[in-house]
């Protein structure tokens, strides 16, 4: 009911608040045109693939679909598959899918002070949150600097739509292709969105404590994982983040 408020109050705000230069597309329609390009090929492919690993694992088209559309990031989708497949209790499966999507906390409280305004009334705001994923947040961070700031919120929720759409039909079509496709070709595909991710955000540095913190969590991703790989992503991250909060505050006070 909030989402759904949310949307109606966006479409309304849109109407009476956003006015654009004539031959200016508003900040939805650069969002949807944003994201037709190598996002929506990418989590195509990805989606592709994780609805043939979903079908291989005897999850129904809808379930696969609600689940997309739900959770709303793979590594959650694959818990769900893999905990599903030997039988886990399904509180357990919904903690650890939940548990898997914590990441996205920081990246909302960082994005956020971005694209609040002061049309945008707080359901607005929560609906829009809702939506992020890694190449949203992105692309946020990247395209809303840019934007006039009623149009940012609009940019991402255009954007994210876009994705979530294109993910739920690539599920559909991930099924159709399940036996067409060799394991090996459905895992690559599943993995391209967070390469494509990290290329992105390699490109993208723009802060001397962003650079760092990449380096930190390269170097401490394989070390960890060799000592304990079930715990070595959330403790690389925390690891590598504060030592590039350590290094950048050292280096600060010097300079």
């Amino acid at each position: 009911m909030v989402c759904v408020r949310g949307l109606k109050s966006l479409l309304n705000e849109e109407i009476t608040v956003i006015k654009k230069d004539e031959g200016t597309a508003p900040g939805w329609r650069l969002g949807v045109r944003d994201a037709f390009g190598i996002p929506v090929a990418i989590l195509a492919a990805g989606f592709i693939g994780y609805g043939s690993l979903a079908e291989e694992y005897g999850l129904s088209i809808a379930h696969s679909v609600f689940a997309s559309v739900a959770i709303w990031a793979l590594p959650g989708q694959l818990i769900l598959i893999e905990m599903h497949s030997i039988g886990a209790a399904a509180i357990a499966i919904v903690l650890a899918s939940t548990l898997s999507g914590a990441r996205f906390l920081p990246m909302s409280m960082s994005l956020l002070p971005l694209i609040r305004d002061p049309r945008y009334g707080n359901a607005t705001v929560y609906f829009a949150a809702q939506l992020i994923s890694m190449i949203g947040w992105t692309m946020a961070m990247r395209r809303c600097p840019d934007l006039r700031s009623e149009e940012r919120i609009p940019y991402l929720i255009g954007f994210q739509l876009t994705c979530i759409g294109t993910a739920a039909a690539s599920v559909v079509a991930g099924h159709l292709l399940a036996g067409a496709l060799p394991p090996l070709v459905r895992l690559g595909l599943v993995f391209l969105a967070p390469v494509y991710f990290l290329m992105i955000l390699i490109g993208d540095l723009r802060t001397r404590l962003a650079a760092i913190a990449v380096i930190c969590g390269a170097v401490a991703g394989p070390l960890l994982y060799v000592v304990n790989p079930q715990w070595s992503v959330v403790a690389a991250g925390i690891i590598g983040g504060t030592a590039a909060y350590l290094i950048q505050r050292k280096h600060g006070r010097r300079a």
